[in-house]
This record gives C-alpha cells, structure tokens and sequence, in this order.
C-alpha cells in the first residue's frame, strides 16, 4: 500500500432501482456524501454492501463503480467474500485488476469450517493477488469464529495478509490482538457500539455503515479523538449511541436503506429475503438519525 488504512472506513449500501437492478448513479451520490464528510476509506461489498445477494455481473458493476468514482482519493477496500476459494480468488484478481488498494476476506460456507480448511483458503486468496488482505471475524453472520491466536497468526504467517477486521462484539479480544501482536499488527474495529473502546485499545480503525446516514458526526469523532480530544469524542459518541444500536438491530442493508430515504436518498429496497422496516419501525430510525444531524 501506498498510503496505510486507517480511521473511518466507510461500507456503502448497494443501492437498487425500481426494477432491482444495481443504481450506480445513486451509488455515486452516496459516496461523494461520504468522501465530501472526509472518510478515510471505503469499503464497498461487505455485508453493508449486500454483497452475498449479488450474482457475479452485479458485483463487478459495484466493484468497477466504487473503485473509478473514488479515484484514488481514499484507500478501496473490496470486499470479495465468496462461499468457494475459488470464486473467493476470482474475485480477489477482478478487484486487483479494477486498482482497489486492498481486499477484504470473510470465510462463508455451508459447512462449519476447520483452522485447517480456512487457513487454506485465507492463504490461496493471499497467493492470489499482490493486494493487501484484510481477515475478517464476524461470528454473528458467518457461524465461523476466527480467535484471535489464529487471526494473528495468520498476519505473521503470510506477507499479504496485513489487516484484521474485528466484529465480534468482544473489546477483549481486540486487546488480545494488541497484546499477541505486540501492537504491530493493524485491527479494526467492525462492532458499532464498540467504535470508542476499540480506539482506545489501539485500533487502526473502524470500519462502520454510519457515514450512509451520518458522515460528518462520525468523522468528527475520529479527527477528535487524532486530536487528543477524548472528552469532546466521548461526548459526540454519547450522541451516536442510539443510532449506531439501533442500526445493528437488523441487518445492515435493511435499516440503512430505510434511513436514507429520509436523508434524500433512495437506495431502495434490500433484496430478498431481506424484507424492509416496518413503518414504525422506519420511523423512530428516522427520528434517530435526525437527532443526530441536527
């Protein structure tokens, strides 16, 4: 990398028209909302990204999007999760050959994977590209838990894989990565309610969907915390809270989407077998993110 990742890392919804197809023009509206508030990446393709419900064609317009709309101006980190290695590294060289700055990994499978089988696939993905790779934990939509002793090893294992992502929910396991890691090896944090904690334990970043609804509120608290201003970050963090728990409460794609109608932008619907908010529930988000804007 030319440049390192680190502060906000921004995990853009997908959007889609009326017809169901991906909308790039709103896409780029969306991320020129995130790169104007002055995010520090973006990450298009997570679990934000809808990235399990796309077929191949539609991922690569979103990875091709992103990655040329950016410019350069930002790190890309895309990611390229597949439920095969091989289609893991199809992507991983379709993302590299597009000129993102590094790929993110989450292990996806039907059957419970062994250290030994994900190992294997993290280390061909690796081998596959010349691009950075950033792990990623998420036990919560993957049922396959990565400890911290496997991840940071795997750091240590393979030149390429230099990033771990975090989302657990578990601060003392970011504290473990610190400590097996000797403070050398770059986290980041991918648990909402934990942005302010994780910082503190010394993560490179945090990689969150707020910036879709709130990009300024959630850069401030970065530039404030750089600052040294822990005070004033703790206290606009306090002001994040309800929304960032709220968010998490469904899926990603559900609860933004929904949200940023009332932000005035229509990314429309989640796809099947996601469903949309109810309007209830729809409301108090709005009402949530306006507080917050305000």
């Amino acid at each position: 990398m030319t440049r390192p990742i680190e502060g906000i890392v921004a995990y853009p919804v997908t959007p889609f028209d009326s017809a169901g197809e991906v909308d790039t023009k709103v896409l780029a509206r969306l991320l020129d909302r995130m790169l104007d508030a002055g995010v520090d990446a973006i990450a298009p393709l997570g679990s934000t990204g809808e990235s399990a419900y796309l077929d191949e064609r539609e991922w690569q317009q979103v990875a091709t999007a992103c990655v040329e709309h950016t410019g350069g101006a930002v790190p890309t980190v895309v990611g390229v999760s597949d439920l095969t290695t091989a289609g893991t590294v199809r992507r991983a060289q379709f993302a590299e050959k597009a000129g993102a700055t590094a790929v993110m990994v989450l292990p996806i499978s039907y059957w419970r994977l062994t250290e030994a089988e994900l190992r294997a696939h993290f280390i061909a993905v690796a081998d596959s590209t010349a691009l950075p790779v950033m792990v990623y934990n998420n036990p919560g939509t993957t049922g396959i838990d990565m400890s911290p002793e496997f991840l940071v090893e795997l750091v240590h294992e393979v030149p390429t894989i230099a990033m771990i992502k975090e989302s657990s929910g578990d601060i003392g396991r970011m504290h473990r990565i610190v400590e097996l890691g000797g403070g050398r090896v770059p986290f980041f944090n991918g648990s909402n309610p934990l942005a302010l904690r994780a910082f503190s334990a010394g993560a490179a970043g945090w990689c969150t969907a707020a910036p879709c609804l709130v990009p300024e509120q959630v850069v401030r608290f970065w530039r404030l915390l750089r600052a040294g201003d822990e005070a004033g970050a703790a206290a606009l963090f306090d002001t994040l809270q309800p929304l960032l728990a709220t968010l998490v409460s469904r899926g990603l794609p559900t609860t933004v989407k929904s949200a940023l109608r009332a932000t005035g932008v229509d990314a429309g619907i989640p796809r099947r077998p996601l469903l949309p908010l109810e309007p209830e529930q729809a409301r108090e988000l709005d009402a949530l993110v306006a507080a917050v804007r305000r």
